[in-house]
């Protein structure tokens, strides 16, 4: 399939460290190589020791530009020089190039998440699986980055997929642009005319037309959803759009002087190099600072164009960085599923580990370059026979999408997801005067001593009979309120409103909060049925309801739509809509104030009273409040550590003194705010001096911060009674 117009007439183009060919500069490049190899470079020193480099992943950056400009070179110099875009041709040579390869890592990933990986990480690989083979990973973990119930997960083997999923959607996307412009600029020409030039302007029309307003959104994106940001192809396709500029003004590039192009060269390299030392987790990335990397490449394929033995273009294209440069695929391939895999196996490694590991993914990376990707790439068959070649690639994506599917069935049969248990009273003697005893095993915090603070039976035990929930499908066992929707995302400041209980009932209970408050949902909603209330949630993906701006995302950028969430809710609580009885419940968070996160005791006191501040406003208004202080946090996630330790459960705990740290501000602020009423369930979640993984044969958390609905469900007796008191 080919789309065809008049070919344009040539000119004479740059010819230097590679060919240029009526103005679009094609062919190999010794320092384009070398900058492969600097950009892998980055990403495994940025892996594998962050400390010392932190912003390494900037290396994907470079290796955007380094696709753009390759790729519209070649694009515009076919077109300009045969009139035509063969996008068979295209496709397939995509196709022979990087399909083989990643193909098989995704098998290998496979094959490591059987060996290495905890039992509740298969389902989840599988699905990467098939989403890496498809080519929508970074979808995939856009996705993940704003569902609260994924934040906190363990990383994916098949996370560096993301990068080469934007490349591939660009690679989709790309020729069909540069069709529809040349399309255009065809149709405006009256005759066959030196048209390089007048190509290379329709061409550069075409590129704004898709990298500015990605820029743009880029920018907007990263300020208030910076983890959707980071992933998603929109706010990542004018970084390709910025290679493709360089590659459209080849020919007046290469007219620099040698010393300015040199002196751009060297500023480029010191540009991703900056980036990388001086950017880390906390930058707000991509947006306006992905300008700093990607420039610097841009810069470094510039001065390239002109090369002189004053620039780097020697440095870069020595041996040793052509080779890395030409293993740079295969390394970026392998290194990370590697890593990821030790980690789960051995636990979270040192930094000579890490190092070890990744220097160990050289031997991978070269057997797969040589033995697979030279060999396919050089194929007579695959050369010149593009059909081939793109036979070869859906077999290898089919491959790849079929196995992930069926590594699901490594699971099987599945777990079934967890019912809602009756709920028991405190045990059989303390059932309350008037209320039956339900005739069901004590299960969960229901087998614990009314008072049940260093309880034996919530101490952690090495192995247990069963456990529910099965810790594969934990992560599932959540409150009602994420299925149906009643939880605002963190992009949306709109209070939602969802109702349990008695519909119909006069007394009003109001839940509000974040994800620490959505988890009582399970027990508050019994509650209400079984008192005949009427409960209403307001609930927000890391929000608390409390007056004081907090962060948000990579970069601690401020959490706007936190902010207008409280500043529409906090009027209905207090006035439009007041409840009977306000139930809140939360994480601590640290302020956000002058464009910077508060750290330290100050940051802690500044919440403290903001908590403080908060509440009180509601109980001048005559609302009762009630908080239930923040659960004890596990330092690992608990359904990975039971799937991974079923018989050594104690392995599977955390210090009780460190464990309720985090909730300790709560307290204080609880216990100096007037007509606020504390509920403290640690000693029913923690009883005993090290937390216990499960009690009663419940599983009791989901992941490290979390509580099972099942478990949260056997607390029900306690937060009834509890609010009860309040109530009357």
């Amino acid at each position: 399939m080919a789309w065809r117009t008049a070919p344009t007439a040539t000119r004479p183009g740059v010819r230097g460290q590679g060919d240029s060919r009526a103005g679009f500069p094609v062919g190999f490049r010794a320092d384009i190589e070398g900058l492969r190899a600097v950009a892998v470079l980055l990403v495994l020193v940025g892996h594998a020791a962050p400390a010392v480099l932190p912003g390494g992943y900037v290396g994907v950056d470079v290796f955007f530009v380094i696709s753009g400009f390759l790729i519209t070179g070649l694009l515009a110099e076919e077109l300009d020089r045969t009139g035509r875009i063969s996008l068979t041709a295209f496709y397939a040579r995509r196709a022979r190039r990087l399909l083989p390869a990643a193909g098989l890592v995704l098998l290998a990933s496979l094959l490591l998440a059987f060996l290495f990986l905890p039992r509740v990480r298969w389902a989840s690989t599988g699905w990467d699986v098939v989403a890496s083979a498809l080519y929508v990973m970074n979808w995939r973990l856009a996705e993940r980055a704003v569902d609260y119930l994924a934040v906190g997960q363990a990383d994916s083997l098949l996370q560096h997929y993301w990068s080469l999923a934007v490349e591939e959607q660009f690679y989709l996307l790309w020729p069909l642009l540069m069709i529809v412009v040349a399309t255009g600029f065809g149709r405006r020409r009256a005759a066959r005319v030196a048209g390089s030039a007048g190509l290379s302007g329709w061409l550069l029309l075409g590129v704004a037309a898709v990298g500015i307003p990605s820029f743009v959104w880029s920018v907007l994106s990263t300020a208030s959803a910076p983890e959707r940001a980071y992933f998603v192809t929109t706010t990542r396709l004018w970084e390709l759009a910025l290679g493709a500029v360089v590659a459209v003004l080849g020919l007046r590039w290469g007219r620099l002087p040698s010393a300015l192009g040199a002196t751009l060269a060297w500023l480029g390299l010191a540009a991703i190099g900056v980036a990388a030392v001086l950017f880390g987790a906390d930058t707000r990335f991509p947006g306006a600072l992905a300008l700093l990397p990607t420039l610097g490449a841009a810069a470094v394929i510039v001065g390239g164009l002109r090369p002189g033995r004053a620039g780097p273009g020697r440095l870069l294209g020595l041996r040793p960085m052509r080779a890395v440069g030409a293993l740079s695929y295969s390394l970026y391939l392998w290194h990370w599923p590697l890593l990821v895999a030790a980690g789960a196996y051995f636990g979270e490694l040192a930094t000579p580990a890490a190092i070890g590991v990744v220097a160990f993914a050289v031997l991978p990376a070269v057997l797969t370059h040589r033995y697979l990707e030279q060999p396919v790439r050089r194929a007579p068959l695959f050369t010149y026979h593009p059909g081939a070649a793109l036979q070869l690639g859906a077999t290898c994506t089919g491959f790849a999408l079929v196995a992930g599917l069926l590594f699901q069935f490594t699971v099987w049969p599945p777990a079934p997801r967890p019912g809602a248990l009756v709920l028991p009273p405190l045990d059989a003697s303390s059932a309350a005067p008037g209320r039956s005893t339900p005739a069901v095993p004590l299960t969960g915090a229901a087998v614990l001593a009314q008072d049940p603070r260093d309880d034996p039976k919530g101490a952690p035990v090495d192995r247990v009979p069963t456990i529910t929930p099965d810790p594969t499908v934990a992560y599932q066992d959540v409150a009602d309120v994420y299925r149906q929707d009643c939880i605002s995302p963190g992009d949306d400041a709109t209070v939602l409103e969802c109702v349990y209980g008695d519909r119909d009932a006069e007394y009003v209970v109001a839940l509000a909060g974040d994800s620490h408050a959505a988890q009582w949902v399970p027990a508050m909603q019994a509650v209400a049925e079984a008192n005949g209330w009427r409960l209403v949630t307001y609930l927000k993906t890391g929000c608390p309801y409390q007056e004081m701006p907090i962060p948000v995302g990579r970069g601690d950028a401020l959490y706007r739509t936190c902010v207008e969430w409280n500043d529409r809710l906090r009027p209905r609580l207090t006035v439009s809509a007041k409840p009977d009885l306000l139930v809140l419940s939360n994480v601590t968070y640290r302020p956000f104030e002058d464009g910077r996160l508060v750290p330290g005791e100050e940051g802690l006191a500044r919440s403290v009273r903001a908590m403080k501040a908060t509440w009180s406003q509601a109980v001048r208004a005559g609302v009762p409040v009630v908080l239930i202080r923040d659960i004890p946090y596990q330092d690992m996630d608990v359904p990975e550590c039971v799937s991974r330790h079923p018989e050594r459960l104690t392995t599977c705990t955390t210090a009780r003194r460190e464990a309720l740290e985090p909730g300790e501000a709560q307290a204080r602020a609880a216990g100096q705010a007037s007509g606020v009423r504390l509920v403290d369930l640690t000693d029913a979640i923690c009883p005993t001096q090290r937390c216990a993984p499960v009690i009663g044969g419940v599983l009791v958390y989901r992941d490290t911060s979390h509580l099972t609905a099942t478990y949260v469900q056997t607390l029900a007796p306690r937060l009834r009674d509890a609010l009860e008191r309040v109530a009357s």
